[in-house]
């Protein structure tokens, strides 16, 4: 059966440029503004606070593990933190053995975390991690902890195969930690879909089979559900309405083979659900805003070179 959690993270192409060990005790605090990139960090030991705009503050303790699909605006401190130092030079800060610390240099440190910084290469990135919670933290998970280990240990190495390493870590990395996180309370979202028994049938025949001409009647049947009652609880839980969610996974897939050259336009009109390849060249077209001979031309997959 098709994992629509699967795909989502197997699209986003995640990588990990670099990981760093960080520490810190007494007094510090640090904050990154419109940062952007994703964002995790493991506690390895000991306490500190993270702060994400537009959520309240949560204290990490020893084997918690944070994730941030689109870090936007936070502060990371002691829990009772100094002045926060806007996008701090790292340079301030000292590095003492392999380590980056804060706040009092002498010592034994109140924290030690593993954070790593993530890029997402798909071009649909904004709109799949839309479909997922913008913070989430977990405690005391020891596979995520372990996963977060070998994620930084592979980043530091010139292994061969590296780049491949990363990237199926990485995916392993998200999907624990997404699937981990969908036994808590949710935001809209997909994740929150997805943990509604109901809509997880819908969604899961959806992208099993994304060619069949779905109607909301169709996807309702799917879910045991009436019309209304289906399409009100997709909209309240998944947050967008259940063809705009198909048109945009529609448009998602169609895009990687693309970017894949996985055969001509009438070919992937077919594979995504259109009857014509006029028809899907006009929707993508709208939707993207370039023909898809275009964007092929535009956006081809450097890995595939």
């Amino acid at each position: 059966m098709t994992d629509p959690l699967a795909e989502i993270v197997t699209l986003l192409r995640p990588s990990a440029p670099f990981s760093k060990l960080v520490c810190g005790a007494g007094q510090w605090s640090v904050r990154r503004e419109e940062y952007g990139q994703p964002f995790y960090c493991v506690a390895l030991e000991g306490s500190c606070q993270l702060a994400v705009d537009g959520h309240e503050p949560v204290v990490l303790n020893a084997g918690d593990f944070v994730l941030i699909p689109s870090a936007g605006d936070f502060t990371m401190s002691a829990i009772e933190p100094a002045a926060a130092t806007s996008d701090i030079d790292l340079s301030i800060a000292s590095l003492l053995s392999g380590e980056i610390r804060h706040g009092r240099q002498s010592g034994p440190p109140d924290i030690r975390l593993r954070v790593g910084h993530c890029v997402f290469g798909s071009p649909d990135a904004a709109l799949l991690v839309s479909l997922l919670p913008q913070l989430i933290h977990i405690r005391g998970d020891t596979r995520l902890a372990t996963l977060a280990h070998l994620v930084g240990d592979e980043s530091r190495a010139m292994r061969p195969a590296r780049d491949v390493i990363m990237e199926r870590l990485l995916e392993v990395l998200l999907i624990e930690a997404l699937r981990s996180n969908a036994r808590t309370a949710l935001p809209p979202g997909l994740l929150r879909g997805l943990a509604d028994e109901r809509l997880m049938l819908a969604i899961r025949a959806l992208h099993e089979n994304p060619t069949r001409r779905w109607t909301v009647a169709d996807l309702a049947k799917q879910a045991g559900l009436s019309r209304s009652a289906f399409f009100d609880r997709f909209q309240r839980l998944v947050g967008v309405s259940p063809m705009e969610y198909l048109l945009a996974w529609r448009m998602a897939l169609a895009k990687n083979m693309l970017r894949h050259h996985e055969g001509g336009v009438g070919e992937i009109a077919e594979r995504v659900g259109y009857g014509s390849a006029s028809a899907f060249s006009v929707a993508f077209t709208r939707h993207v805003g370039l023909p898809p001979s275009h964007y092929a031309e535009k956006h081809p997959d450097v890995s595939t070179n």
